[in-house]
């Protein structure tokens, strides 16, 4: 017997050797591989998991070990819509036929056939043309009607999406060699519809059968003629959900155990909304604004369009008195209030009876008949017996700087005579314009305590919640002013509201020490563990140890897949037609990828070739240009509510 139980309590020891020599890896990677078997891809997903759950039959935890029967739907059937479709003559779905249980109790009740063929399908809708071709053609959406029976209602195509022909406009054959697709994606339309106006209502499995599909479904949990439930309170007032929220986190300790961390002590959010505003103003601008008469001349004549003349002088015939010979003079004062205003500032004319001289403050300017230049009597004899007239034409302008001007005529008159002097001026009364930038966002911006919330620019939402929505305004023009003073002014924005979300500190809670952490995490090496302690009498220490961690199996760069593709005849359509027509190439590929099998094997599909094969491919790129190809082609298409 002694050697028996030697050989006994030997396996005994032995036994957990054998189970502690599988590594945590050799573990994880034996849970991964039983995970992928379970739920590697949707249809895996589907039979597991799903269909079993909907349909109330029994489910396996991911390594076998335990089952059970959830209780996910309180009705089940196995009819809940059943779709068949017919192609006639002229590639048109000729018949579609719909059958539905409405009550879910196992049987069908109702049926109805489309009264419309069907020229094309789209994701919720369908499109009905001339048989055979792609004109005169309509857009119908999936609806329900008060019974609560699919119908179809009449739209404008933009109101449907991923649209494509199936009659033999765009091709031949079309229904019939793609009919597992056609079969799924016109159900689907229906199914959306459905939900769409049930929430409670789950497809639990789809099932093709030649050219039918039938639509596993089932009621979930909540069986109740009351909409108010679970699933559905929230479709129909989403503003309960915030206070609903609230009230399971006063309960909730997780909850509760984060807000008393001291990451969630002594801080409060504030919502803070400012604008950044660009201010344009405009001021009518008058002649006088530029260049008046303050004083002396005796008169101020508007001639329009920015034209003014100043006269002064004596001009009505013999009014000067001169004796045997008197000098006279005549000054006028021109305020120049914005000289770069000025366009032209001229003597156009002056006349004297008998000699005359004008000046700009003291400067000579113009003089006639003689060489009279000084400032005492004229060289000749004063009494000349006519009248003398001068059309100079001198620019003032150099003369006029901003400022007090003085014009000065004056005349030697002997016995009778007379004097007068014109001075012309062109002003630009356009209209001034002022721009600026008013920020009252740039405190907020430049607060580290601060972040964006919302942001709306032009009435178009770019920022929500924190997140950029990816959209923009398009550069808009706005008309500024009145009827004689108009500005039409083209900016990328014109006003930015906004919202920013501000931490601030309650002076009642202390402030979280978070410096112990801060200094592990700076502090801390791959193979150097670094901490800071504080004491209770203040004193500080700290310590540095060395820590590893444990050895990592080699694994592959990448998981190896391959890129195929099949031919496909472009089938899509938009308001325009169908988009093959407007294509030099009316045919194109559809694009798959495979993760390769253990031998390296690509798994293309039937009517596949291989565009690359298996290893680790990088098609980032190509994925970024079609990503930023789809966001730049809807960019124009923005529209605002703005009202310039």
């Amino acid at each position: 017997m002694k050697p028996s139980i030697i050989a006994l309590t030997s396996a005994a020891l032995l036994l957990p050797t054998a189970l502690f020599a599988q590594t945590v890896e050799d573990r994880a990677r034996a849970a991964a591989i039983a995970s992928r078997a379970k739920t590697s891809d949707s249809d895996t997903l589907l039979n597991n998991y799903v269909t079993p759950g909907m349909s109330g039959q029994s489910v396996s935890t991911v390594d076998g070990s335990k089952s059970f029967t959830p209780t996910l739907a309180c009705q089940k059937t196995a009819n809940l819509l059943e779709v068949l479709i017919q192609p006639s003559s002229t590639g048109d779905i000729g018949l579609v036929r719909i059958s539905r249980d409405k009550d879910l109790d196992g049987t069908f009740d109702s049926s109805s056939t489309l009264p419309v063929p069907v020229s094309g399908i789209c994701a919720n809708g369908v499109i009905s043309c001339v048989p055979g071709t792609w004109n005169q053609c309509r857009s119908f959406r999936w609806d329900l009607d008060s019974a609560k029976d699919l119908k179809l209602t009449q739209v404008d195509m933009p109101e449907l999406a991923g649209c494509y022909c199936v009659n033999d406009s765009c091709g031949s054959n079309l229904v019939f060699g793609n009919l597992a697709s056609v079969l799924k994606d016109l159900g689907g339309g229906m199914v959306g519809a459905l939900t769409t106006a049930a929430p409670r209502i789950g497809v639990a499995e789809a099932r093709i059968n030649g050219p039918v599909i039938d639509y596993v479904g089932a009621q979930t949990t909540a069986c109740t003629a009351s909409p108010a439930i679970g699933q559905t309170s929230y479709r129909s007032n989403p503003a309960a959900i915030q206070g609903d929220a609230f009230a399971l986190s006063s309960t909730n300790r997780v909850f509760q155990a984060l807000i008393a961390s001291p990451a969630g002590t002594g801080k409060a959010q504030q919502l803070r909304g400012c604008t950044i505003t660009r201010e344009v103003t405009l001021k009518e601008i008058k002649v006088e604004d530029v260049i008046a008469r303050t004083a002396g001349g005796y008169a101020t004549i508007d001639g329009g369009a920015g034209m003014v003349d100043f006269l002064m002088g004596s001009p009505a015939d013999n009014s000067l008195n001169g004796g045997s010979c008197t000098l006279f003079d005549f000054r006028m004062t021109l305020h120049v209030e914005d000289p770069d205003r000025l366009k032209a500032v001229t003597l156009p004319f002056f006349f004297a009876d008998d000699w005359g001289q004008v000046r700009v403050d003291g400067a000579l300017v113009a003089y006639g008949p003689g060489a009279w230049t000084g400032s005492g009597y004229p060289p000749g004899k004063c009494e000349r017996k006519r009248t003398s007239y001068f059309s100079p034409n001198i620019d003032l302008k150099p003369y006029l700087t901003k400022g007090d001007h003085e014009i000065w005529l004056r005349v030697a008159v002997g016995k009778g005579g007379e004097a007068f002097a014109q001075v012309h001026a062109e002003v630009d009364t356009s209209c001034k314009t002022s721009e600026r930038i008013v920020d009252l966002c740039s405190g907020y911006g430049a607060d580290p305590k601060c972040h964006l919330s919302e942001e709306q620019v032009d009435g178009v939402q770019t920022v929500r919640s924190g997140v950029v929505t990816g959209l923009r305004p398009l550069p808009q023009t706005r008309l500024f002013g009145t009827a004689s003073c108009t500005l039409s002014l083209s900016r990328d924005f014109f006003e930015r509201d906004r919202t920013y979300a501000c931490t601030t500190d309650s002076a009642a809670l202390p402030e979280p020490d978070l410096s112990r952490g801060a200094y592990i995490i700076d502090h801390s090496t791959e193979t150097l563990l670094a901490d800071r302690q504080k004491a209770k009498d203040g004193s500080i220490s700290t310590s540095a140890r060395s820590f590893s961690l444990p050895a990592q199996g080699a694994v592959p760069a990448c998981e190896p897949i391959c890129k195929t593709r099949a031919p496909k005849a472009n089938t899509a359509a938009a308001p325009d037609g169908v988009v093959a027509n407007r294509q030099n190439t009316p045919s194109g590929y559809d694009t798959f990828y495979h993760s390769c099998d253990a031998a390296n094997v690509c798994p293309a599909g039937p009517g596949e070739e291989i565009v690359s094969a298996c290893g680790c491919l990088d098609d980032f790129p190509e994925a970024v240009v079609m990503m930023q190809t789809v966001r730049l082609a809807g960019a124009d298409m923005t529209c605002t509510s703005a009202v310039p």
